[in-house]
């Protein structure tokens, strides 16, 4: 079987705030380990009121001490908001917290509005540009480059597993070229999916941290007792993704029956596109979901993403697809 993993946006949910959203991530994760997940991943997003994951080092740090043996990591750190030194710290920490069990996955897109180069002092257009090398660097600075004029401690040694995200072909370029792990963001952007893990797959040059091609891929999933059930419950996630390219993001709302049908065309018609990537229903349409787009992409993981306005519904989605997926 397909290996599993998580990823969790740490969703701030109306009614509540960050504190909830924090613990409850924790919870998933639990339950995430108990069911047999490989990973449990955190992204990173800043300003945004319904995403309390933006400090992805601290909100790790909480979910590894809570679990034992699940893998942990940032699915991903927007590496131009940092620099690679201040990153090898904190990871390498979190290596030396829990050992043998972090991932790092590194993006070159901001993953926020322009105003928070800003905050952060950065220029993130040039930022961008220095990615490729900020990658190599970072690399360096774990594996103790005796070329680096610095040493990170924290950090020198850590076994800290990297991973390149991608949404675009530039990602799979850059994965391929580095010899490492790839992830693709299909569950928000499938548009690039399978050229792009062509790309990857045919230019892969291994690297000591790996021999061959290892994909990623990211889907939507919302299991439940029934169809019917799980699309209701999904609409939360789909409001909210509406509302964010609408440019107005909030609080996880609560679900709304039949959401898809109240949309304009155009709004309807961007959730349709991302169907590709989604798997919403009972057990058996989730393993049926699942299925048919590993046979497409061949991919060697598939983590799921999705969130509820109930985070007990969020944990079953988690013991239902991976019981569906075992049968």
């Amino acid at each position: 079987m397909t290996d599993l993993s998580v990823l969790d946006l740490v969703p701030v949910r109306e009614g509540s705030g960050v504190s909830e959203a924090i613990a409850e991530a924790g919870k998933l994760a639990v339950v995430a380990e108990e069911a047999g997940y490989r990973r449990f991943w955190v992204a990173e997003h800043h300003a945004s009121e319904g995403i309390a994951g933006g400090p992805t080092a601290i909100v790790l740090s909480h979910i590894g001490h809570v679990t034992g043996k699940i893998r942990i990591g940032a699915g991903g750190i927007m590496l131009p908001n940092h620099n690679p030194f201040v990153i090898a710290e904190q990871f390498g920490a979190l290596d030396a917290l829990f050992p043998g069990r972090i991932d790092l996955g590194l993006g070159r897109a901001p993953g926020s509005a322009p105003i928070i180069g800003q905050a952060l002092r950065k220029d993130l257009r040039s930022a961008s540009e220095y990615f490729p090398q900020d990658v190599v660097e970072l690399r360096a600075l774990f594996t103790g480059d005796v070329d680096l004029p610095i040493t990170a401690t924290p950090g020198r040694g850590a076994k800290v597993e990297m991973w390149m995200l991608g949404s675009s072909l530039f990602g799979a370029q850059l994965a391929a070229r580095l010899g490492l792990p790839y992830a693709f963001a299909s569950h928000f952007a499938p548009t690039h999916l399978h050229e792009a893990l062509r790309i990857y797959r045919q230019d892969f040059r291994p690297s000591e941290a790996l021999e061959k091609p290892h994909v990623m891929a990211a889907m939507s999933v919302m299991c439940a007792e029934t169809d019917a059930e799980a699309q209701l419950l999904a609409s939360s996630q789909e409001q909210a993704f509406v509302r964010l390219r609408s440019g107005d993001p909030g609080k996880l709302p609560p679900p709304l029956p039949d959401y898809r049908a109240t949309l304009p065309p155009q709004a309807r018609a961007m959730l349709e596109g991302m169907d590709v990537a989604r798997a919403v229903g009972s057990p058996a349409t989730v393993r049926e979901s699942i299925g048919r787009f590993v046979d497409k992409t061949q991919a060697d993981e598939i983590i799921v993403s999705g969130a509820t306005h109930d985070p007990a519904a969020r944990q079953e989605s988690l013991r239902l697809t991976m019981d569906a997926l075992n049968a």
